[in-house]
């Protein structure tokens, strides 16, 4: 299939700096020892998944969704990344997740929509409805999680709010083959990054729900019906996107600085864990990235190994 970019959702790097995508552990003993898969300049490579069989890393860049092999080290003699045909689309962003059987892979794209590709490539079908017009125009839609049995995918609904289009972001649900949105917040204060626990009996994601000033998001969950909302970290950092590890013993976030508002590039981050209940959080990796670091679970199948994306200066 030729592919024609675009020309949205490319997210061009500074002088000097590099997007590398990088591979870690959370075993005892192996935290903070890093494995360089493929690194780029001139353009951000976001969001990695890593697919249920073990054998792929996917990520976003340009618009594009790419795929390489997860055992692979950066300079290695070999294929790099290869193109994953989407159906034509060539806007998608870093909200993309693969289903659980791997076959079909998820993404957002600049229309506002969510849709689904065969991991294999082929047509895209787009999942999302439209909204009634003059009433929730302008609304995008901002994938984060799927369900375990795969029937429900989980994500943030953008609506106008107080003069600002942007301004009102709430968890919402939508069966995977298409039909009604169930909204499970409705507050001014922004959530983002709903994700399902690997049983299904909870959603988590970050919330500014509490906050006393802009921006302090903390983590959350409840259940996928909406109710029984608990808070899981109460901190000075500002921390989102919890990724539930496969084996549900890990959350996995990434935490900015104090004061921090939304979820921007190039800052200072570390990358915690907490168990699924909450509790005092660990620091497994700090490093320079934010904004396509860590939007998307990117576990591994084993529990033991994570992807995420830095942006360090040359």
């Amino acid at each position: 299939m030729t592919i024609t970019r675009a020309g949205t959702n490319i997210r061009p790097l500074a002088p000097g700096q590099r997007a590398r995508l990088m591979v870690a552990s959370v075993r005892d003993g192996d935290e903070g020892s890093p494995r360089v898969v493929h690194e780029t300049t001139g353009s951000a490579l976001e969001a990695p998944n890593w697919t249920p069989d073990g054998r792929w890393l996917v990520f976003n860049q340009d618009g594009l969704l790419l795929r390489i092999a997860a055992d692979v080290s950066w300079g290695d003699a070999g294929p790099g990344p290869e193109i994953i045909d989407t159906g034509g689309i060539t806007d998608a962003n870093n909200d993309h997740v693969l289903s659980p059987d791997g076959r079909t892979l998820y993404l957002s794209a600049g229309d506002g929509h969510i849709h689904a590709v065969p991991f294999e490539g082929g047509p895209a079908r787009r999942v999302t409805n439209e909204q009634a017009p003059g009433v929730f125009q302008p609304f995008r839609h901002f994938l984060h999680g799927v369900s375990p049995d795969g029937r429900t995918l989980a994500y943030v609904g953008v609506e106008p709010y107080g003069g600002d289009e942007w301004g009102y972001r709430n968890i919402f649900t939508v069966p995977a083959a298409g039909g009604p949105d169930t909204r499970l917040t409705d507050e001014p204060a922004p959530a983002d990054g709903p994700e399902f626990s690997p049983d299904g009996a909870w959603i988590y994601f970050n919330s500014e729900h509490g906050a006393t000033v802009p921006g302090h998001a903390q983590l959350f969950r409840m259940r996928p019906d909406g109710t029984g909302l608990t808070r899981l970290t109460s901190d000075e950092r500002v921390n989102w996107f919890p990724h539930l590890s496969p084996d549900g013993r890990h959350v996995l976030y990434i935490s900015f600085p104090p004061g921090t508002e939304g979820h921007p590039a190039d800052r200072e981050v570390i990358l915690r864990r907490i168990d699924p209940d909450g509790g005092a959080p660990r620091d497994v990796l700090s490093f320079f990235g934010g904004q396509g670091s860590l939007n998307v679970n990117s576990w591994a199948p084993d529990s033991q190994h994570f992807a995420y994306v830095d942006y360090p200066m040359i």
